[in-house]
């Protein structure tokens, strides 16, 4: 997977908006003005995806290219190196858990069906 495969996915998601809030190199994907993803655009590929407690944890302890969250919420955020050590189809369902997670969590007229 590369940085443009990446941002296709993701704004793939309905009503995701991209910026670079924090630097020129942090590439910010929200859904109603929430973050559920951040990557890289230059260096080794990396993304932050919001996970529940337990399922962070978990794919820590099974996965070497799962850590917890760089400069997140260690308990809700893992940082995931795209570095081939999982297939892409996994990265794909672990941003769709971060999606639903930011989704879940917003009011219910802002709640979409997708």
């Amino acid at each position: 997977m590369n940085i443009e495969i990446l941002r296709e996915y993701c704004l793939s998601k309905e009503n995701t908006t991209e910026a670079l809030p924090f630097d020129e190199d942090t590439l910010v994907f929200k859904v109603y003005d929430k973050i559920f993803a951040l990557t890289n655009i230059t260096g080794p590929l990396s993304i932050n995806l919001k996970c529940n407690p337990e399922k962070a944890v978990e794919l820590r302890e099974q996965y070497s290219c799962v850590r917890p969250g760089y400069h997140m919420n260690k308990k809700h955020w893992n940082t995931v190196d795209v570095d081939g050590a999982v297939p892409d189809i996994m990265i794909f369902e672990w941003i769709d858990h971060s999606y639903q997670l930011i989704l879940a969590s917003l009011p219910k007229n802002k709640r979409s069906s997708k």
